[in-house]
């Protein structure tokens, strides 16, 4: 089992209670084809400061070029593989690589041929 794996069935665990994170269902995103969502920890649970969301992009999928005003955002990479654009740098990104992307800053995310996994934070919260 990967580290995805891992959190995907993980848990928030608070002193008011947990939260099973398989019993939250993935979504397909909106905008991207082949890339689903899993919101872990929305601005529900932490008053809008942040939010926590595994992103699964299938082979060759890719989160097209968009920015996020209100939130920094961070990628960490914890399967697969592919290449992100950040502010018109092209990064690799393999497990364990972090990315930060301050408000405002223009980026995409490309997956390889064996798909990719992050876990995304945004501060503050994107839903």
């Amino acid at each position: 089992m990967n580290l995805f794996d891992k959190f995907e069935t993980g848990s928030l665990v608070l002193p008011s209670g947990q939260v099973d994170f398989a019993a939250v269902a993935w979504s397909p995103h909106p905008t991207f084809e082949g890339v689903a969502l899993k919101h872990l920890i929305t601005a529900e649970n932490t008053g809008g400061a942040f939010s926590y969301h595994l992103v699964r992009l299938g082979p060759g999928k890719k989160i097209g070029l968009h920015i996020h005003h209100p939130q920094l955002e961070t990628h960490e990479v914890v399967a697969g593989g592919g290449v992100c654009v950040n502010a018109g740098q092209e990064l690799p990104y393999e497990p364990g690589t972090i990315s930060i992307f301050p408000a405002g800053i223009k980026h995409e995310v490309m997956a390889g041929p064996d798909g990719l996994c992050l876990f995304a934070k945004f501060i503050p919260a994107l839903c």
